[in-house]
Protein backbone atom coordinates (compact mmCIF):
# COMPACT_ATOMS: atom_id res chain seq x y z
CA UNK A 1 0.00 0.00 0.00
CA UNK A 2 1.36 3.61 -0.70
CA UNK A 3 1.64 6.25 1.66
CA UNK A 4 -0.38 9.53 1.20
CA UNK A 5 1.73 12.84 2.20
CA UNK A 6 -0.38 16.48 1.56
CA UNK A 7 2.47 18.43 0.15
CA UNK A 8 1.71 21.60 2.56
CA UNK A 9 0.18 20.75 5.33
CA UNK A 10 -2.31 22.80 7.29
CA UNK A 11 -4.62 26.04 5.60
CA UNK A 12 -3.26 29.12 4.24
CA UNK A 13 -4.00 31.92 7.03
CA UNK A 14 -6.41 34.13 4.98
CA UNK A 15 -8.95 33.48 2.70
CA UNK A 16 -9.17 32.73 -0.62
CA UNK A 17 -8.52 35.51 -2.82
CA UNK A 18 -9.83 36.21 -6.39
CA UNK A 19 -13.09 34.26 -4.99
CA UNK A 20 -10.98 31.40 -5.74
CA UNK A 21 -12.47 27.24 -4.21
CA UNK A 22 -10.78 26.62 -1.06
CA UNK A 23 -9.07 23.52 -2.42
CA UNK A 24 -7.80 25.46 -5.65
CA UNK A 25 -6.27 28.07 -3.05
CA UNK A 26 -4.58 25.35 -0.63
CA UNK A 27 -3.23 23.82 -3.97
CA UNK A 28 -2.05 27.16 -5.26
CA UNK A 29 -0.39 28.40 -1.57
CA UNK A 30 1.49 24.86 -1.81
CA UNK A 31 2.84 25.85 -4.69
CA UNK A 32 4.65 29.58 -3.38
CA UNK A 33 1.02 31.68 -4.77
CA UNK A 34 0.64 33.85 -1.64
CA UNK A 35 -0.25 37.23 -3.10
CA UNK A 36 -2.79 38.59 -5.37
CA UNK A 37 -0.66 39.58 -8.00
CA UNK A 38 1.70 36.86 -8.33
CA UNK A 39 -2.31 34.85 -8.65
CA UNK A 40 -3.57 37.38 -11.13
CA UNK A 41 -0.18 37.18 -13.03
CA UNK A 42 -0.44 33.70 -13.38
CA UNK A 43 -3.93 33.24 -14.44
CA UNK A 44 -3.29 36.17 -17.08
CA UNK A 45 0.94 35.98 -18.06
CA UNK A 46 2.11 38.85 -20.39
CA UNK A 47 3.75 38.26 -23.51
CA UNK A 48 5.37 41.11 -22.80
CA UNK A 49 7.82 40.00 -19.85
CA UNK A 50 9.27 37.69 -21.85
CA UNK A 51 13.53 36.77 -21.65
CA UNK A 52 15.49 39.31 -24.22
CA UNK A 53 16.40 36.42 -27.17
CA UNK A 54 20.03 38.11 -27.14
CA UNK A 55 20.46 37.14 -23.46
CA UNK A 56 21.31 33.69 -24.78
CA UNK A 57 25.06 33.26 -25.06
CA UNK A 58 26.10 33.52 -28.69
CA UNK A 59 22.76 34.20 -30.20
CA UNK A 60 24.42 37.43 -31.68
CA UNK A 61 27.16 35.65 -33.46
CA UNK A 62 24.53 33.07 -34.83
CA UNK A 63 22.06 36.44 -35.98
CA UNK A 64 25.15 37.71 -37.56
CA UNK A 65 25.80 35.08 -39.33
CA UNK A 66 22.22 34.17 -40.87
CA UNK A 67 21.56 37.54 -41.93
CA UNK A 68 25.18 36.80 -44.01
CA UNK A 69 23.29 34.17 -45.53
CA UNK A 70 20.32 36.17 -46.18
CA UNK A 71 22.17 38.92 -48.03
CA UNK A 72 24.50 36.21 -50.58
CA UNK A 73 21.64 34.16 -51.06
CA UNK A 74 23.22 30.98 -49.51
CA UNK A 75 21.79 27.97 -49.34
CA UNK A 76 20.87 26.86 -45.55
CA UNK A 77 20.51 23.22 -44.31
CA UNK A 78 18.45 22.76 -40.59
CA UNK A 79 19.46 19.83 -39.93
CA UNK A 80 17.11 18.02 -36.59
CA UNK A 81 16.19 15.28 -34.15
CA UNK A 82 14.11 13.11 -34.98
CA UNK A 83 11.87 13.50 -31.85
CA UNK A 84 9.00 15.28 -31.21
CA UNK A 85 11.08 17.95 -29.88
CA UNK A 86 13.10 18.37 -32.79
CA UNK A 87 10.56 17.78 -35.31
CA UNK A 88 8.06 20.79 -34.23
CA UNK A 89 11.39 22.76 -33.86
CA UNK A 90 12.31 21.95 -37.14
CA UNK A 91 9.25 23.15 -39.04
CA UNK A 92 9.04 26.19 -36.47
CA UNK A 93 12.44 27.02 -38.02
CA UNK A 94 11.62 26.50 -41.48
CA UNK A 95 8.67 28.65 -41.41
CA UNK A 96 10.53 31.28 -39.32
CA UNK A 97 13.25 31.30 -41.96
CA UNK A 98 11.23 31.70 -44.55
CA UNK A 99 8.80 34.29 -43.03
CA UNK A 100 12.65 36.09 -42.95
CA UNK A 101 13.33 36.28 -46.59
CA UNK A 102 14.89 32.87 -46.66
CA UNK A 103 14.35 31.14 -50.27
CA UNK A 104 17.66 28.62 -50.24
CA UNK A 105 16.52 26.19 -47.19
CA UNK A 106 16.85 22.48 -46.67
CA UNK A 107 16.59 19.78 -43.93
CA UNK A 108 17.05 16.40 -43.05
CA UNK A 109 16.50 14.58 -39.99
CA UNK A 110 17.91 11.08 -39.38
CA UNK A 111 16.33 8.41 -38.90
CA UNK A 112 15.06 6.28 -35.93
CA UNK A 113 16.12 2.89 -36.50
CA UNK A 114 18.56 3.10 -39.22
CA UNK A 115 21.14 6.33 -38.28
CA UNK A 116 20.64 6.93 -34.77
CA UNK A 117 20.73 10.06 -32.78
CA UNK A 118 23.43 13.10 -33.28
CA UNK A 119 24.81 14.80 -36.73
CA UNK A 120 26.43 12.13 -38.46
CA UNK A 121 29.88 13.05 -40.60
CA UNK A 122 28.54 10.99 -44.01
CA UNK A 123 25.55 13.71 -43.62
CA UNK A 124 27.77 16.51 -43.70
CA UNK A 125 29.74 15.08 -46.84
CA UNK A 126 26.43 15.13 -48.75
CA UNK A 127 25.26 18.49 -47.77
CA UNK A 128 28.91 19.71 -49.09
CA UNK A 129 28.12 18.07 -52.61
CA UNK A 130 24.53 19.82 -52.60
CA UNK A 131 26.61 23.12 -51.60
CA UNK A 132 24.99 23.81 -48.23
CA UNK A 133 27.41 27.15 -46.94
CA UNK A 134 25.59 27.01 -43.62
CA UNK A 135 23.76 24.18 -41.26
CA UNK A 136 21.58 25.10 -38.43
CA UNK A 137 20.81 22.38 -36.40
CA UNK A 138 17.61 22.10 -33.68
CA UNK A 139 17.48 19.92 -30.50
CA UNK A 140 20.67 18.71 -31.47
CA UNK A 141 24.65 18.81 -31.86
CA UNK A 142 26.20 20.06 -28.52
CA UNK A 143 27.91 15.98 -28.40
CA UNK A 144 29.10 16.11 -32.00
CA UNK A 145 32.65 17.21 -31.90
CA UNK A 146 33.57 15.12 -35.21
CA UNK A 147 30.67 15.97 -37.17
CA UNK A 148 31.05 19.68 -36.60
CA UNK A 149 34.86 19.17 -36.72
CA UNK A 150 34.40 17.60 -40.58
CA UNK A 151 31.89 20.42 -41.37
CA UNK A 152 34.31 23.10 -40.43
CA UNK A 153 37.41 20.99 -42.79
CA UNK A 154 34.96 21.19 -45.78
CA UNK A 155 34.27 24.82 -45.52
CA UNK A 156 30.50 24.60 -43.95
CA UNK A 157 29.87 26.68 -40.81
CA UNK A 158 27.57 25.20 -37.85
CA UNK A 159 25.48 26.84 -35.60
CA UNK A 160 24.19 24.45 -32.86
CA UNK A 161 20.70 25.25 -31.33
CA UNK A 162 20.12 22.27 -28.33
CA UNK A 163 19.08 22.06 -25.12
CA UNK A 164 20.95 19.11 -23.95
CA UNK A 165 23.84 18.88 -21.13
CA UNK A 166 27.01 19.52 -22.94
CA UNK A 167 30.11 16.71 -22.27
CA UNK A 168 33.38 18.05 -21.49
CA UNK A 169 34.54 19.09 -24.90
CA UNK A 170 32.20 21.09 -26.73
CA UNK A 171 32.32 21.10 -31.00
CA UNK A 172 34.03 23.87 -32.48
CA UNK A 173 30.98 25.54 -34.10
CA UNK A 174 30.47 29.27 -35.03
CA UNK A 175 27.76 29.70 -32.84
CA UNK A 176 26.18 27.47 -29.96
CA UNK A 177 22.70 28.78 -28.50
CA UNK A 178 22.14 26.23 -26.36
CA UNK A 179 20.81 27.48 -22.89
CA UNK A 180 22.21 24.91 -20.82
CA UNK A 181 26.00 25.23 -21.96
CA UNK A 182 29.05 26.22 -19.80
CA UNK A 183 29.03 29.80 -19.58
CA UNK A 184 25.27 30.78 -20.48
CA UNK A 185 23.50 33.07 -17.93
CA UNK A 186 20.04 33.96 -19.76
CA UNK A 187 18.24 31.57 -17.45
CA UNK A 188 16.50 29.65 -19.86
CA UNK A 189 17.79 26.06 -19.29
CA UNK A 190 13.70 25.07 -19.29
CA UNK A 191 13.45 25.42 -23.10
CA UNK A 192 13.14 22.61 -25.00
CA UNK A 193 14.86 22.18 -28.72
CA UNK A 194 12.15 24.26 -30.15
CA UNK A 195 11.71 26.79 -27.54
CA UNK A 196 15.45 27.35 -28.27
CA UNK A 197 14.77 27.48 -32.47
CA UNK A 198 11.90 29.60 -31.56
CA UNK A 199 14.28 32.24 -29.44
CA UNK A 200 17.12 32.03 -32.69
CA UNK A 201 13.69 33.41 -34.87
CA UNK A 202 12.67 36.39 -32.40
CA UNK A 203 16.22 37.38 -32.27
CA UNK A 204 16.71 37.32 -36.09
CA UNK A 205 13.29 38.84 -36.68
CA UNK A 206 14.42 41.83 -34.33
CA UNK A 207 17.68 42.74 -35.69
CA UNK A 208 16.77 41.92 -39.46
CA UNK A 209 13.46 44.56 -38.39
CA UNK A 210 16.30 46.86 -37.08
CA UNK A 211 18.37 46.91 -40.08
CA UNK A 212 15.92 47.56 -42.40
CA UNK A 213 16.15 44.19 -43.68
CA UNK A 214 12.75 42.65 -43.03
CA UNK A 215 10.66 43.32 -45.92
CA UNK A 216 7.50 41.91 -44.43
CA UNK A 217 6.51 41.66 -41.16
CA UNK A 218 4.76 39.11 -39.40
CA UNK A 219 3.45 38.03 -35.37
CA UNK A 220 6.04 35.43 -34.04
CA UNK A 221 2.40 34.22 -32.83
CA UNK A 222 2.59 32.01 -36.12
CA UNK A 223 4.95 29.97 -34.62
CA UNK A 224 3.68 29.17 -30.97
CA UNK A 225 1.58 26.04 -32.65
CA UNK A 226 5.12 23.98 -33.15
CA UNK A 227 6.51 25.67 -30.01
CA UNK A 228 3.56 24.24 -28.12
CA UNK A 229 3.82 21.02 -29.22
CA UNK A 230 7.55 20.83 -28.45
CA UNK A 231 7.65 22.11 -25.08
CA UNK A 232 4.75 19.83 -23.75
CA UNK A 233 5.77 16.89 -25.80
CA UNK A 234 9.63 16.77 -24.71
CA UNK A 235 8.30 17.33 -20.68
CA UNK A 236 10.34 20.12 -20.18
CA UNK A 237 9.29 22.36 -16.98
CA UNK A 238 6.41 24.47 -17.90
CA UNK A 239 7.67 27.53 -16.24
CA UNK A 240 8.28 30.60 -16.69
CA UNK A 241 8.67 31.18 -20.39
CA UNK A 242 7.07 28.24 -21.22
CA UNK A 243 3.92 28.15 -19.36
CA UNK A 244 3.94 32.26 -20.80
CA UNK A 245 3.89 30.47 -24.10
CA UNK A 246 2.16 27.78 -23.90
CA UNK A 247 -0.63 29.37 -22.56
CA UNK A 248 -1.48 31.14 -25.41
CA UNK A 249 0.25 28.71 -27.89
CA UNK A 250 -2.48 25.90 -27.37
CA UNK A 251 -4.89 28.45 -28.91
CA UNK A 252 -2.09 28.78 -31.79
CA UNK A 253 -2.44 24.93 -32.21
CA UNK A 254 -6.18 25.11 -31.97
CA UNK A 255 -5.96 27.80 -34.96
CA UNK A 256 -3.21 26.53 -36.89
CA UNK A 257 -3.02 26.92 -40.57
CA UNK A 258 -1.36 24.17 -40.73
CA UNK A 259 -2.85 21.48 -43.23
CA UNK A 260 -1.80 18.30 -41.04
CA UNK A 261 -2.57 19.54 -37.68
CA UNK A 262 -5.43 20.76 -38.65
CA UNK A 263 -6.65 17.40 -39.88
CA UNK A 264 -5.13 15.69 -37.02
CA UNK A 265 -7.13 17.56 -34.79
CA UNK A 266 -10.15 16.67 -36.61
CA UNK A 267 -8.79 13.03 -36.40
CA UNK A 268 -9.18 13.01 -32.57
CA UNK A 269 -12.25 14.98 -32.14
CA UNK A 270 -9.95 18.27 -30.75
CA UNK A 271 -10.72 20.63 -33.93
CA UNK A 272 -13.96 22.58 -32.40
CA UNK A 273 -12.51 21.70 -28.37
CA UNK A 274 -10.73 24.27 -26.20
CA UNK A 275 -7.44 22.39 -26.20
CA UNK A 276 -5.88 21.53 -22.99
CA UNK A 277 -1.60 20.71 -22.68
CA UNK A 278 -3.03 17.08 -22.15
CA UNK A 279 -4.84 17.39 -25.39
CA UNK A 280 -1.56 17.47 -26.99
CA UNK A 281 0.89 15.67 -24.56
CA UNK A 282 -1.24 12.29 -24.19
CA UNK A 283 -3.41 12.34 -27.53
CA UNK A 284 -1.72 13.96 -30.29
CA UNK A 285 1.96 13.70 -29.84
CA UNK A 286 2.20 10.02 -29.16
CA UNK A 287 0.50 9.75 -32.63
CA UNK A 288 3.21 11.12 -34.57
CA UNK A 289 6.09 9.85 -32.64
CA UNK A 290 4.75 6.21 -33.35
CA UNK A 291 5.86 7.22 -36.98
CA UNK A 292 9.16 7.60 -36.07
CA UNK A 293 9.28 4.80 -33.96
CA UNK A 294 8.16 2.65 -36.68
CA UNK A 295 9.56 4.48 -39.74
CA UNK A 296 7.07 3.03 -42.31
CA UNK A 297 5.65 4.92 -44.96
CA UNK A 298 5.54 8.59 -43.56
CA UNK A 299 7.76 10.26 -40.70
CA UNK A 300 6.17 13.16 -38.25
CA UNK A 301 7.47 15.98 -39.88
CA UNK A 302 5.41 15.50 -42.89
CA UNK A 303 2.21 15.91 -40.87
CA UNK A 304 3.86 19.55 -40.19
CA UNK A 305 4.83 20.37 -43.66
CA UNK A 306 1.96 18.99 -45.49
CA UNK A 307 0.36 21.36 -48.03
CA UNK A 308 -3.12 20.92 -48.96
CA UNK A 309 -5.91 19.38 -46.83
CA UNK A 310 -6.29 16.37 -49.64
CA UNK A 311 -2.71 15.51 -48.76
CA UNK A 312 -3.13 15.91 -45.03
CA UNK A 313 -6.31 13.70 -44.89
CA UNK A 314 -4.10 10.92 -46.62
CA UNK A 315 -1.51 11.59 -44.40
CA UNK A 316 -3.48 11.31 -41.17
CA UNK A 317 -5.23 7.97 -42.60
CA UNK A 318 -1.75 6.52 -42.59
CA UNK A 319 -0.71 8.18 -39.27
CA UNK A 320 -3.46 6.18 -37.47
CA UNK A 321 -2.79 2.78 -39.25
CA UNK A 322 0.61 3.07 -38.22
CA UNK A 323 -0.14 4.41 -34.76
CA UNK A 324 -2.55 1.15 -34.27
CA UNK A 325 0.03 -1.28 -35.30
CA UNK A 326 2.15 0.57 -32.54
CA UNK A 327 -0.35 0.09 -29.77
CA UNK A 328 0.20 -3.68 -30.37
CA UNK A 329 3.79 -4.14 -30.99
CA UNK A 330 3.80 -2.36 -27.72
CA UNK A 331 1.05 -4.38 -25.91
CA UNK A 332 2.44 -7.79 -27.28
CA UNK A 333 6.11 -6.46 -26.30
CA UNK A 334 4.36 -5.86 -22.55
CA UNK A 335 2.95 -9.13 -22.20
CA UNK A 336 6.33 -10.74 -23.04
CA UNK A 337 8.43 -9.01 -20.96
CA UNK A 338 6.24 -9.54 -18.15
CA UNK A 339 6.53 -13.20 -18.19
CA UNK A 340 10.13 -13.08 -18.85
CA UNK A 341 10.31 -11.18 -15.64
CA UNK A 342 8.38 -13.08 -13.62
CA UNK A 343 10.22 -16.26 -15.09
CA UNK A 344 13.65 -14.34 -13.75
CA UNK A 345 15.46 -14.23 -10.71
CA UNK A 346 16.53 -10.42 -10.60
CA UNK A 347 15.89 -8.81 -7.20
CA UNK A 348 15.52 -4.71 -7.39
CA UNK A 349 15.68 -4.09 -11.19
CA UNK A 350 14.04 -5.76 -14.63
CA UNK A 351 16.00 -6.36 -17.50
CA UNK A 352 14.09 -8.38 -20.32
CA UNK A 353 14.96 -8.74 -23.81
CA UNK A 354 13.46 -10.58 -27.08
CA UNK A 355 14.22 -10.83 -30.90
CA UNK A 356 10.08 -10.29 -30.54
CA UNK A 357 10.48 -6.62 -29.30
CA UNK A 358 10.81 -3.78 -31.97
CA UNK A 359 12.86 -1.52 -31.42
CA UNK A 360 10.87 1.43 -32.04
CA UNK A 361 8.85 0.44 -28.68
CA UNK A 362 11.54 -0.68 -26.05
CA UNK A 363 11.10 3.00 -24.40
CA UNK A 364 7.27 3.06 -23.76
CA UNK A 365 7.90 -0.81 -22.35
CA UNK A 366 10.59 -0.14 -20.15
CA UNK A 367 8.18 3.05 -19.11
CA UNK A 368 5.60 0.86 -18.78
CA UNK A 369 7.73 -1.50 -16.34
CA UNK A 370 9.29 0.73 -14.43
CA UNK A 371 5.87 2.58 -13.18
CA UNK A 372 4.10 -0.64 -13.03
CA UNK A 373 6.48 -2.36 -10.43
CA UNK A 374 8.62 0.34 -9.25
CA UNK A 375 11.98 -0.99 -10.39
CA UNK A 376 14.61 0.20 -12.80
CA UNK A 377 13.38 -1.40 -16.04
CA UNK A 378 16.06 -2.34 -19.09
CA UNK A 379 14.16 -3.65 -22.32
CA UNK A 380 16.17 -4.33 -25.47
CA UNK A 381 15.12 -5.47 -29.36
CA UNK A 382 17.60 -8.24 -30.55
CA UNK A 383 18.52 -7.58 -34.37
CA UNK A 384 19.18 -10.14 -36.42
CA UNK A 385 22.93 -9.34 -36.77
CA UNK A 386 23.75 -9.92 -32.74
CA UNK A 387 23.07 -6.67 -31.38
CA UNK A 388 20.71 -6.12 -28.81
CA UNK A 389 19.46 -1.85 -28.54
CA UNK A 390 17.57 -0.97 -25.39
CA UNK A 391 16.00 2.04 -23.24
CA UNK A 392 15.96 1.92 -19.81
CA UNK A 393 13.84 4.11 -17.52
CA UNK A 394 13.63 4.48 -13.85
CA UNK A 395 10.82 5.09 -11.30
CA UNK A 396 9.59 8.44 -10.19
CA UNK A 397 9.77 6.90 -6.55
CA UNK A 398 13.78 5.67 -7.37
CA UNK A 399 16.88 7.81 -5.88
CA UNK A 400 19.50 7.01 -8.19
CA UNK A 401 20.69 6.86 -11.52
CA UNK A 402 20.25 4.84 -14.85
CA UNK A 403 23.66 6.00 -16.11
CA UNK A 404 25.37 4.59 -12.44
CA UNK A 405 23.90 1.45 -13.07
CA UNK A 406 25.00 1.38 -16.54
CA UNK A 407 28.78 2.69 -16.01
CA UNK A 408 28.91 -0.27 -13.82
CA UNK A 409 27.91 -2.70 -16.04
CA UNK A 410 30.04 -1.37 -19.35
CA UNK A 411 32.15 -3.93 -19.60
CA UNK A 412 29.00 -5.84 -21.28
CA UNK A 413 28.06 -2.87 -23.34
CA UNK A 414 28.98 -1.24 -27.04
CA UNK A 415 28.08 2.24 -25.82
CA UNK A 416 25.33 3.55 -23.42
CA UNK A 417 24.19 7.11 -22.39
CA UNK A 418 21.44 8.86 -21.92
CA UNK A 419 20.00 10.94 -18.59
CA UNK A 420 19.72 10.05 -14.99
CA UNK A 421 16.13 8.66 -15.58
CA UNK A 422 16.13 7.43 -19.10
CA UNK A 423 18.81 6.06 -20.84
CA UNK A 424 20.02 3.70 -24.20
CA UNK A 425 22.16 0.98 -24.40
CA UNK A 426 23.57 -1.36 -26.63
CA UNK A 427 25.35 -4.72 -26.55
CA UNK A 428 26.23 -8.07 -28.19
CA UNK A 429 23.42 -10.61 -27.55
CA UNK A 430 25.96 -12.96 -26.13
CA UNK A 431 26.71 -10.25 -23.30
CA UNK A 432 23.19 -10.64 -22.17
CA UNK A 433 23.35 -12.29 -19.25
CA UNK A 434 26.71 -10.87 -18.15
CA UNK A 435 24.73 -7.69 -18.28
CA UNK A 436 22.18 -9.49 -15.76
CA UNK A 437 24.87 -10.40 -13.21
CA UNK A 438 26.18 -6.88 -13.81
CA UNK A 439 23.24 -4.93 -13.22
CA UNK A 440 22.22 -7.75 -9.94
CA UNK A 441 25.80 -6.75 -8.72
CA UNK A 442 24.70 -3.11 -8.87
CA UNK A 443 21.62 -2.92 -7.18
CA UNK A 444 23.16 -5.73 -4.24
CA UNK A 445 25.28 -3.17 -3.43
CA UNK A 446 22.71 0.20 -4.29
CA UNK A 447 20.06 -0.67 -1.95
CA UNK A 448 19.95 2.09 -0.41
CA UNK A 449 18.88 4.01 -3.56
CA UNK A 450 15.73 2.19 -3.56
CA UNK A 451 12.63 4.04 -1.89
CA UNK A 452 11.36 1.16 -0.07
CA UNK A 453 7.65 2.66 0.76
CA UNK A 454 6.21 4.20 -2.20
CA UNK A 455 4.78 8.06 -1.61
CA UNK A 456 1.64 9.50 -3.15
CA UNK A 457 1.60 13.70 -2.90
CA UNK A 458 -1.71 15.57 -2.82
CA UNK A 459 -2.07 19.04 -2.56
CA UNK A 460 -5.30 19.65 -0.64
CA UNK A 461 -8.57 18.03 0.62
CA UNK A 462 -11.72 18.43 -1.50
CA UNK A 463 -14.90 16.70 -1.95
CA UNK A 464 -18.05 16.36 -5.23
CA UNK A 465 -19.48 19.24 -3.62
CA UNK A 466 -16.69 21.56 -4.45
CA UNK A 467 -16.22 20.42 -7.58
CA UNK A 468 -18.61 21.83 -9.74
CA UNK A 469 -18.66 23.29 -13.49
CA UNK A 470 -17.57 26.66 -11.77
CA UNK A 471 -14.69 25.52 -10.41
CA UNK A 472 -13.87 23.18 -13.43
CA UNK A 473 -13.60 26.73 -15.05
CA UNK A 474 -10.88 28.24 -12.35
CA UNK A 475 -8.77 24.95 -13.23
CA UNK A 476 -8.88 25.63 -16.64
CA UNK A 477 -8.28 29.30 -16.14
CA UNK A 478 -4.93 28.46 -14.40
CA UNK A 479 -3.79 25.75 -17.01
CA UNK A 480 -2.01 24.86 -18.54
CA UNK A 481 -0.38 22.08 -16.62
CA UNK A 482 3.02 19.94 -17.25
CA UNK A 483 6.38 19.43 -15.69
CA UNK A 484 6.84 21.40 -12.69
CA UNK A 485 3.61 22.58 -12.87
CA UNK A 486 1.05 19.83 -12.01
CA UNK A 487 -2.54 19.35 -12.43
CA UNK A 488 -3.45 19.77 -8.86
CA UNK A 489 -4.15 16.06 -6.81
CA UNK A 490 -6.66 15.89 -4.15
CA UNK A 491 -8.07 13.70 -2.03
CA UNK A 492 -11.61 13.01 -1.49
CA UNK A 493 -13.09 11.12 1.61
CA UNK A 494 -15.82 8.63 2.13
CA UNK A 495 -16.66 7.76 -1.52
CA UNK A 496 -19.31 5.03 -1.99
CA UNK A 497 -18.82 2.68 -4.72
CA UNK A 498 -22.10 2.42 -6.53
CA UNK A 499 -20.81 0.33 -9.66
CA UNK A 500 -17.14 -1.05 -10.66
CA UNK A 501 -16.06 -2.12 -14.03
CA UNK A 502 -12.90 -3.73 -15.60
CA UNK A 503 -12.35 -1.89 -18.98
CA UNK A 504 -10.32 -3.54 -21.96
CA UNK A 505 -6.82 -2.67 -21.52
CA UNK A 506 -6.60 -3.32 -17.60
CA UNK A 507 -8.20 0.32 -16.37
CA UNK A 508 -11.54 0.30 -14.23
CA UNK A 509 -14.15 2.59 -13.96
CA UNK A 510 -16.05 3.48 -10.87
CA UNK A 511 -19.41 5.39 -10.56
CA UNK A 512 -19.22 7.23 -6.66
CA UNK A 513 -21.14 9.11 -4.44
CA UNK A 514 -20.15 10.86 -1.41
CA UNK A 515 -21.71 8.66 1.81
CA UNK A 516 -24.15 11.38 2.88
CA UNK A 517 -24.91 12.88 -0.41
CA UNK A 518 -26.19 9.78 -3.54
CA UNK A 519 -27.79 12.88 -5.27
CA UNK A 520 -23.99 13.81 -6.28
CA UNK A 521 -22.46 10.79 -8.80
CA UNK A 522 -19.31 11.43 -10.62
CA UNK A 523 -17.19 8.60 -12.32
CA UNK A 524 -13.56 7.32 -11.58
CA UNK A 525 -10.82 6.18 -14.32
CA UNK A 526 -8.10 3.98 -12.88
CA UNK A 527 -5.74 3.14 -15.42
CA UNK A 528 -3.72 0.61 -15.43
CA UNK A 529 -3.82 -0.32 -11.54
CA UNK A 530 -1.60 -3.02 -10.07
CA UNK A 531 -3.03 -6.58 -10.87
CA UNK A 532 -3.77 -7.65 -7.40
CA UNK A 533 -6.00 -4.58 -6.59
CA UNK A 534 -8.39 -5.51 -9.85
CA UNK A 535 -11.26 -6.67 -8.10
CA UNK A 536 -9.97 -5.50 -4.37
CA UNK A 537 -13.06 -2.71 -4.38
CA UNK A 538 -17.20 -3.68 -5.03
CA UNK A 539 -20.26 -2.45 -4.78
CA UNK A 540 -21.05 -0.36 -1.41
CA UNK A 541 -17.63 -0.26 -0.22
CA UNK A 542 -16.56 2.93 1.07
CA UNK A 543 -13.24 4.59 0.06
CA UNK A 544 -10.85 7.36 0.05
CA UNK A 545 -9.16 8.57 -3.03
CA UNK A 546 -6.32 11.02 -4.60
CA UNK A 547 -7.75 12.31 -8.02
CA UNK A 548 -7.15 15.23 -10.69
CA UNK A 549 -10.87 16.21 -11.58
CA UNK A 550 -10.76 17.10 -14.87
CA UNK A 551 -13.95 17.64 -17.56
CA UNK A 552 -15.47 14.72 -19.70
CA UNK A 553 -16.48 14.98 -23.11
CA UNK A 554 -18.83 12.34 -24.59
CA UNK A 555 -21.26 12.47 -27.56
CA UNK A 556 -21.89 16.42 -27.13
CA UNK A 557 -22.56 16.26 -23.21
CA UNK A 558 -19.94 17.56 -20.94
CA UNK A 559 -19.68 16.21 -17.55
CA UNK A 560 -16.82 16.03 -14.17
CA UNK A 561 -14.51 12.76 -14.14
CA UNK A 562 -11.54 11.92 -11.76
CA UNK A 563 -8.26 10.74 -12.74
CA UNK A 564 -7.94 8.45 -10.48
CA UNK A 565 -4.27 8.07 -8.70
CA UNK A 566 -4.54 5.70 -5.76
CA UNK A 567 -7.79 4.43 -4.04
CA UNK A 568 -7.96 2.15 -0.36
CA UNK A 569 -10.85 1.48 1.71
CA UNK A 570 -11.82 4.41 4.38
CA UNK A 571 -11.00 3.86 8.06
CA UNK A 572 -14.04 2.72 10.12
Amino acid sequence: MKKWVQISQGAPPTQPPLSLPQSLWQYLWSRGYKTENELEELFSPSLLGLTHPFALDQMDIAVERLIAALKNQEKICIYADFDMDGTPGLALLKRGLELCGFLEIIYFQPKRLIDGYGVHEYKIEEFKAQDVKLIVTVDVGITDVQAVARANELGIDVIITDHHLAKEQLPQALAIVNPNKPGDVSGLGHLCGAGVAFYLVLALKMKLKELGLLENDFSSKVLLDCFTIGTLTDMVPLIRENRVLVKHGLKAVQNTDRPGLKAMLKQLGLARKELQAGDIAIRLAPKLNALSRLEKDILPIDIFLAESDVQADQLVKNVMKNNNERVKLQERAELEAEKLFFDSRQQGFIWVSSEDFHQGVVGLVATKLSQKYNLPSFVGAMSSEGKITGSARLPKEYDGSLLDALDYSNAALVKFGGHAPAAGFELEVSKKEELESLLQEYYNQNKSTQTTEQILEYHAESCFSEVTHGFMRWLDQLGPFGEKFESPIFRLNRLVVQTHKVLKGGHIKFKLYPEQQKNILREGLWFSPPRERMNLYKEGDVVDLLGEPQWNYFNGSLSIQFLIKDIQLSEV
